[in-house]
C-alpha cells in the first residue's frame, strides 16, 4: 500500500510539474506576443539609459542591466548608456578623508574632488561597464565629455566649485558610433575653454545627450521604484506640471530632483517618453519597454 500510494503521489507531483512548465511556456509566449508591437516601434530608434550610482552597487543587478541592454541591441534598438558613480566616489573621498557635500542633489566639487571624480568615473566605472558589455556580445566603447572635447561647459554655480553646466555638445561622434553598431558608454565629465575639468550631474548630462540625439526615450535607473508620494507609494504616472509643487512640498528631494527636472526638460525638447525605474529590480527595462503595464514612474 505504501509503495502504491507513493507511486501515485509521485505521479501526481510529476503531472503538476508538467502543468506548471506548460503554464510557464504559455506565459512566456504571451509576453513575446505582447512585446511585438513595441519591438517594431523601437527598432532603429535611440534610447538613452542613465544608470545611477546607487543602482550599480549590486553586482547581480549590474549583470542583469547589461543583459537587458544586449537584448535591446538584438531587437535593433540603438542604446546610449550614461553612468554615474556616486557610491564609488563617496568611498574614495572617505578614504582620502575628504567630505561629501551636496546641494539640491548636486555634488559640491572642489579641485581635489574633481580629480577623484575623474579617476573613478573614467578609470573605474566606465571601463568596467564597457568590459561587461563586450563580454555579453555588445560592441561597447567608453567615452567622456573630454574625448574630442565634445562637451563644453562652464561653472554651474560658484559655490558648487567644479560642477559643470553644459554650454555646447557636439553629437557627431556619438551618432557615428551608434550608426556603426556601438553602444557608447559615457562618463559625465566635461571641460571649459581653458581646459579646466568639470563634474557634470549624470542625470542632467544624460538629458542633454537625449535631446541632442533626438532620442525616442530616456530611462533613469536608480535604487527606488520611481517617484514616491508622501506615503512612500509609487507615482506611476506624473504630469510634468506637478513637478515643481512636489519639490516645494519636499515630496521630491535630493538626487530625485535633477532626475525629474531633466525629464521635464527632455519632454519639452522632443524626447517622446521619460521614465524613472528601479535598476535593482530584475528585468525592469524590458518590462517597461515591452509590456502594456510597464513599471516605475513615467513623466508625461
Amino acid at each position: 500500500i505504501f509503495i502504491r500510494d507513493g507511486a501515485l503521489l509521485f505521479k501526481k507531483e510529476m503531472e503538476e510539474e508538467d502543468m506548471n512548465n506548460e503554464i510557464e511556456i504559455i506565459n512566456k509566449a504571451d509576453m513575446l506576443i505582447e512585446a511585438i508591437p513595441y519591438i517594431k516601434e523601437y527598432n532603429g530608434k535611440i534610447i538613452v539609459i542613465k544608470y545611477g550610482g546607487n543602482a550599480m552597487s549590486d553586482y547581480d543587478s549590474k549583470l542583469n542591466i547589461i543583459k537587458q541592454i544586449s537584448l535591446l541591441k538584438m531587437f535593433g534598438i540603438k542604446v546610449i548608456l550614461v553612468h554615474g558613480g556616486g557610491p564609488d566616489i563617496d568611498k574614495e573621498l572617505k578614504e582620502k578623508k575628504l567630505e561629501s557635500k551636496f546641494e539640491n542633489g548636486l555634488r559640491v566639487t572642489d579641485k581635489n574632488t574633481v580629480d577623484i571624480v575623474k579617476m573613478v568615473l573614467i578609470g573605474k566605472t566606465n571601463s568596467e561597464l564597457v568590459n561587461l558589455l563586450n563580454i555579453e556580445g555588445c560592441k561597447a566603447i567608453g567615452l567622456s565629455g573630454l574625448d574630442s572635447n565634445f562637451v563644453k561647459c562652464k561653472p554651474e554655480k560658484e559655490e558648487l566649485g567644479y560642477v559643470g553646466k553644459i554650454e555646447s555638445l557636439d553629437n557627431k561622434l556619438i551618432l557615428k558610433l551608434i550608426e556603426e553598431g556601438y553602444v557608447p558608454v559615457l562618463s559625465p565629465v566635461g571641460s571649459d575653454e581653458l581646459g579646466n575639468i568639470y563634474n557634470i550631474n549624470a542625470d542632467i548630462f544624460a538629458g542633454e545627450i537625449a535631446i541632442s540625439v533626438n532620442a525616442k526615450k530616456i530611462i533613469f535607473l536608480t535604487n527606488t521604484n520611481g517617484v514616491l508620494d508622501n506615503n512612500q507609494n509609487l507615482i506611476s504616472l506624473l504630469e510634468k506640471e506637478k513637478i515643481d509643487d512636489l519639490i516645494k512640498e519636499e515630496i521630491i528631494t535630493g538626487g530625485m530632483i535633477p532626475k525629474v527636472q531633466t525629464c521635464n526638460k527632455c519632454i519639452e525638447n522632443g524626447v517622446n517618453r521619460t521614465h524613472i525605474l528601479n535598476g535593482m529590480q530584475k528585468n525592469s527595462i524590458i518590462n517597461e519597454l515591452f509590456s502594456d503595464k510597464g513599471v516605475g514612474t513615467m513623466i508625461v
